[in-house]
């Protein structure tokens, strides 16, 4: 008795002939050889077997904000799960730049007002547009605690933008593309996203956290 042989990645018809296989598609080829008095000739059976489940999943795609981990201003990781259940306003800060002194400003009000009902605002510190954030870590930090008082957390310095972008502003800017195009245009763009990790809206430089304010009560159930 001959064992099946099994060969992965490749088809053949019935005359021999083999062909390639796209990656999505797994076939399995059993050569039996069978020697009879009456046929001893080789049969090639094919086995196609879909391999969705297991291509999906080397290369599934997060579906939301609480899969990620990023590194806070000292450089230790912070699972976004732990924001599960709160509405978060994300937002790329700079400190030299002319929406600086009003968003910063907005965005303390709004925290103090919604902070014990639900909202978390995330800020990441970029250097990408008119390198208007070239501090470390420690001096952003000091500069928006000590002149706006914020108290909500304030990350490890990003990219937003290019090869080199946050695997989180990566998954931002794919749930919800610009205008222009889904690349972050400049500092102080903004991205809502509601208690379940769904990326809900996005919103330009030039809206001011005060002005996001209807959409984040909507998402936190206040009337």
């Amino acid at each position: 008795m001959d064992y099946p042989i099994v060969t992965i990645w490749a088809r053949y018809d019935l005359m021999g002939h083999r062909s390639f296989v796209p990656a999505s598609f797994v076939c399995l080829l059993f050569h039996t050889s069978r020697s009879s008095s009456c046929d001893n000739s080789k049969r090639f059976v094919l086995l196609g077997l879909r391999s969705g489940h297991s291509m999906a999943s080397q290369s599934a795609q997060p579906k939301s904000v609480h899969e990620f981990t990023v590194k806070d201003a000292k450089g230790n990781d912070v699972d976004l799960s732990i924001y599960r259940g709160k509405v978060l306003l994300i937002v790329n800060v700079a400190s030299q730049c002319g929406f600086t002194n009003s968003n910063y400003t907005e965005m303390t009000k709004l925290y103090e007002k919604y902070k014990d009902q639900g909202l978390e605002i995330l800020a990441f510190p970029c250097n990408q547009f008119g390198s208007q954030e070239p501090g470390s870590n420690e001096e952003i930090q000091q500069f928006a605690c000590t002149r706006f008082k914020a108290e909500y957390p304030i990350f490890d310095k990003i990219d937003v933008n290019g090869s080199n972008a946050a695997p989180l502003y990566k998954f931002l800017k794919s749930s919800k593309g610009g205008i222009f195009g889904d690349g972050i245009k400049w500092n102080f763009s903004k991205f809502l996203v509601d208690k379940e990790g769904n990326v809900v809206d996005r919103y330009a430089p030039t809206t001011s956290p005060l002005g996001v304010e209807k959409d984040i009560k909507k998402l936190l159930g206040i009337a």
